[in-house]
Parts: C-alpha cells; sequence; structure tokens
C-alpha cells in the first residue's frame, strides 16, 4: 500500500479503544504514515453482530465488514476473560455475561459483569482462581485493482492471572479490577503505559505491528 489514501480503520465506535490502539501502535503508525481512524468516521455503517464461537471469528467477522464497506485496510479486535474453572467462560459471551441482570436493574455493564462473576466464583479457592484475558487481533487488507489480492492475518495475545474476591483500582475497563497479576496487582492497578505493556491486547496488536510494516508499509 503506498501513495493515495493511508487511513487504516478499527472496526470499533469506541473513541477509547481507538485511543488505545493508536497508543499500542504509535511507532508503527509514525513509520508507516498510517492514519488510525475508527467506525465513527463512517456513520452510515451498520453494527455488525458477533456471532463467532470463538475470538478469532468474531474479529474477522468485524475487519471483513469494515474492509467491504470503507475499502480500507481493517483492524479489529474480540477478546473477553477465560475463566478456568468456569471451562473457558465467559469467553466470547464476557461483554454481555450478565445483560439481562444490568438491564433489568439499570446497573453498568461492566459492573454487573463483576458482580455476577464474583457471585458464581464465591466458593471457590484461591488456588483454582486462574483465568485469562485472551485477545484475537485481525488486519483484513481488501483486494485492491492493480494492487494485488488482499491480506488477511489473525495475531493472539494472552494476558494471565488469577481472579480477586472484589475489584481493585480505578483504571481499564471490564474484568481489569479482578484480574490480579503475579506482582499482585490487578490491571486496573496498573498504569495505561504498564497495561499496555503486559496486556492481551498489547501483546496482540504488537505482533500484528510486523504484518502492518510488511503489508501496508
Amino acid at each position: 500500500m503506498t501513495g493515495g489514501d493511508r487511513r487504516l480503520v478499527l472496526a470499533t465506535r469506541n473513541p477509547h479503544k481507538v485511543a488505545e490502539l493508536r497508543d499500542i501502535l504509535r511507532d508503527v503508525l509514525t513509520a508507516t504514515g498510517l492514519e488510525l481512524i475508527g467506525l465513527d468516521a463512517f456513520p452510515d455503517l451498520e453494527d455488525v453482530v458477533e456471532s463467532g464461537v470463538t475470538f478469532a471469528d468474531n474479529a474477522l467477522l468485524k475487519a471483513r465488514y469494515a474492509a467491504s464497506a470503507t475499502g480500507l485496510p481493517a483492524l479489529a479486535d474480540d477478546s473477553g476473560l477465560a475463566v478456568d474453572v468456569l471451562g473457558g467462560a465467559p469467553g466470547v459471551f464476557s461483554a454481555r455475561w450478565a445483560g439481562p441482570l444490568a438491564a433489568a436493574t439499570g446497573v453498568p455493564v461492566d459492573e454487573a459483569n463483576n458482580t455476577l462473576l464474583l457471585a458464581q466464583l464465591a466458593d471457590v479457592p484461591d488456588e483454582h482462581r486462574g483465568a485469562g484475558f485472551v485477545c484475537a487481533a485481525v488486519l483484513v487488507v481488501p483486494e485492491q485493482p492493480g494492487a494485488g489480492a488482499g491480506h488477511e492475518v489473525v495475531r493472539l495475545g494472552e494476558c494471565r492471572g488469577v481472579l480477586a474476591r472484589a475489584p481493585r483500582g480505578r483504571n481499564g475497563f471490564g474484568y481489569d479490577p479482578l484480574l490480579v497479576r503475579p506482582d499482585g496487582r490487578t490491571l486496573a492497578e496498573h498504569t495505561a503505559t504498564e497495561k499496555h505493556a503486559v496486556s492481551h491486547r498489547g501483546q496482540a496488536f504488537r505482533s500484528l505491528a510486523q504484518d502492518l510494516r510488511t503489508i501496508l508499509g
């Protein structure tokens, strides 16, 4: 990809995720001259139903749609929390684990998800509270006339820890206040820079950065 439109679309309408990815990918964006934008730049696009059964499935659904609808190279990710004693759940359902409860009570979704998960694990001893965040990061480059075939790349990242018995920390979002890293702090007790260095999303997208350099540089 040379000259012309140097935009790279991230398949999300969440401005916080766009800002986070700009931070994680700062070096490669600067080196390649790519501009990372979100789907808010395309208000007429529909939201994608995340019907996949794996994180990679859902990330590909979002990136393929964004690339097809905009004609631009697209990034997407899907991530969630996999709890060992729950057989990997909530997994792809992480963001909506307590959906009906949150809707019925008016409690913020993140708070409802954390409350429900802690209740489900109330009797699980500390030595069996292992869990990890998993992220599938995807790059989809649409085929361009006269510019060669398209590309699809999937990279994975994981951040392991154990689950606390109560939320701790004010940074991050989702289940960040529950996952305790080996240093004894939850992800929500890490600074943004510290979190990016160890997080599942940071790992997956740093791995994908080399593909961005090779394919779009």
